[in-house]
């Protein structure tokens, strides 16, 4: 075994510690093998777990290998920033002043520095356009609502493989109660609602995200980067939301997360409150 730079970082909380999406970093990861990343990734237990490389394009700060429980990601949104947050606190010096670039498995991501909040350019769809009639039907009856329910559908897949469903309101989306493991191999799901202008929620929009990373049923995640990232970029380009905006997720989990979404340089921006928690040592 050798001993790595390990932490743990709380991404998207509220004011409030602990109430974002848990991440684990390895830093200075390399020497380890990509079946000891994995296995350490499903020990942990968390949503996800990533390891820091030296980057191999000269335009990036560091490299990024992203794993959830069961199968290695090209690009997931809290990952980005929380390792970002782990990197920097590191002692990590981005190239350029106030903006590190991640390279990862969608390639240069750039990730905006303003103290404890950051924020990553939402990267280009693989997958966008209509929802066939059999994907929304199994999407739809994983999540319990008829069609009626359903303002709008659409893939919204920057990598992870997102399907999302816009419901009639903020209530329609926290009432979901979806049956997970009713079919294994639907694609994840993203599922939206805005909030009315007076909500106490303090967010124009709700959202829930249920991933599925090919390995099991689908499990919901407690605040997801990417999925805000791609229903930022559906609602804004529809005319529905304009940024800046808050969403909120992570409410049915018992988590208060809020992401950002700010426009800038011709990118919509996936932000928020990025802190280490725990920092020490792991050997592997």
């Amino acid at each position: 075994m050798a001993t790595f730079p390990f932490c743990m970082v709380d991404v998207f909380p509220s004011d409030v510690a602990f109430s974002g999406n848990p991440l684990a970093v390895v830093l200075d990861a390399e020497g380890l093998s990509t079946a000891q990343m994995a296995a350490f990734s499903a020990w942990t237990n968390l949503s996800e777990c990533t390891f820091v490389l030296p980057p191999t394009d000269p335009g990036a700060d560091y490299r990024v290998r992203i794993f959830s429980l069961t199968a290695e990601l090209p690009f997931a949104g809290h990952p980005t920033l929380g390792t970002a947050r782990a990197w920097l606190d590191a002692g990590g010096v981005p190239l350029a002043p106030g903006r590190a670039v991640q390279e990862c498995g969608v390639g240069l991501v750039p990730v905006r520095i303003d103290d404890q909040e950051l924020a990553f350019a939402a990267p280009p769809l693989v997958r966008s356009g209509a929802v066939d009639d059999a994907d929304l039907a199994d999407a739809l009856a994983i999540l319990g609502v008829k069609e009626s329910e359903v303002v709008e559908s659409r893939w919204v897949d920057n990598g992870p493989g997102w399907l999302g469903v816009l419901l009639s309101s903020a209530d329609a989306v926290l009432a979901l109660d979806p049956d997970l493991a009713a079919r294994a191999g639907q694609r994840s799901i993203g599922a939206v609602g805005l909030h009315d202008e007076d909500s106490e929620a303090h967010a124009a929009i709700e959202v829930r995200g249920f991933f599925n990373d090919g390995g099991g049923p689908l499990r919901e995640d407690p605040v997801t980067g990417s999925l805000n990232a791609s229903i930022a970029q559906w609602l804004t380009a529809t005319g529905r939301l304009s940024a800046p905006y808050v969403a909120r997720q992570g409410t049915m989990l018992g988590r208060d997360g809020r992401v950002r979404v700010t426009e800038g340089d011709g990118d919509l921006w996936i932000g928020g409150n990025v802190v280490a928690r725990v920092s020490g040592n792991v050997d592997l």
